[in-house]
């Protein structure tokens, strides 16, 4: 093992000894504690995507270039997350690992996926609704409304195997960015491996449930309740968002919450948990 006080990187076989305990504490934490830290962790990652949308708002800026502008901005969500201190259900999929080395019960983890999802789904929503009150969406004469009008409906129009894919490939980099975040020493080496995975995921497309209770709910508050001035600033109407509806939301969240769990707890946790954790590679050790 790495001596405790050295300023090296953990080696991967000690990160995933890391991720193991890590689970065990989160699934043992108790209900209120764990759900104030999914709501916090809803709203850091609605921050996150306010800031990418903004940034991104009008930028004229070739495709890939306002893609990856906005991926790196996105990526203080879960810097806040790590750093801060919070429960957020994608990463939570690591979880998995514990569970499977038989640390953590079936019980415990889903008691943990299900307290989590909620409270994210509050602190998003919640940030949402301020953000909305805020009127933020007016800044750039109406353009940044525009901007979270537009994700959000491209989300709500997505079909469920596209979206269920798109799932499973962002939290694949999630939990990565989780991952290589076990290894860190500091706070700027946390921050240095997380914003790499989480902008790839950004400007690739990919779909974060928790993100997306923030784009869509957002973009159903605009629809329903901006006022006349942000629709003829923003030169568009409600109508040119016929995809944005409520039941939209849930077709969207639906495949992208199972692909998360899909990409985060198999693609991620599970071949960890066989390369490093599993009984016989431990009593080869």
């Amino acid at each position: 093992m790495t001596d405790a006080h050295s300023l090296d990187a953990l080696l991967p076989s000690e990160m995933a000894i890391k991720a193991e305990a890590v689970g065990v504490k989160k699934a043992a934490l108790g209900a209120p504690s764990m759900f104030a830290l999914a709501v916090l962790a809803g709203a850091f990652i609605a921050i996150g995507a306010l800031f990418a949308t903004t940034v991104t708002a009008g930028a004229g800026l070739p495709f890939g270039v306002s893609r990856l502008l906005g991926g790196v901005v996105f990526s203080l969500g879960l810097i806040l997350v790590i750093i801060a201190g919070a429960e957020l259900f994608t990463g939570n999929n690591l979880i998995v690992m514990a569970w499977a080395a038989k640390q953590v019960s079936t019980k415990r983890l889903l008691r943990n996926w299900g307290v989590v999802y909620v409270g994210n789904f509050v602190g998003s929503i919640a940030t949402a609704a301020l953000v909305f009150l805020s009127g933020q969406y007016g800044l750039g004469g109406g353009a940044v409304g525009a901007k979270a009008l537009a994700i959000a409906d491209a989300k709500c129009q997505l079909e469920f195997l596209p979206a269920l894919f798109l799932g499973v490939l962002c939290n694949a980099l999630v939990c990565l960015a989780v991952w290589l975040s076990f290894s860190a020493r500091s706070v700027t080496d946390k921050v240095m491996v997380i914003v790499p995975p989480i902008a790839a995921f950004v400007a690739a497309g990919f779909e974060h449930s928790v993100a997306n209770m923030y784009f869509i709910s957002l973009g159903l508050l605009i629809k329903q309740f901006a006022p006349d001035t942000f629709w003829s600033a923003a030169n568009t109407s409600p109508e040119a968002f016929g995809g944005l509806t409520w039941a939209g939301f849930g077709r969207n969240l639906l495949p992208v919450t199972l692909g998360n769990i899909l990409g985060g707890s198999v693609l991620v946790g599970i071949v960890y948990w066989f390369i490093y954790l599993r009984p016989r590679r431990k009593a080869d050790a």
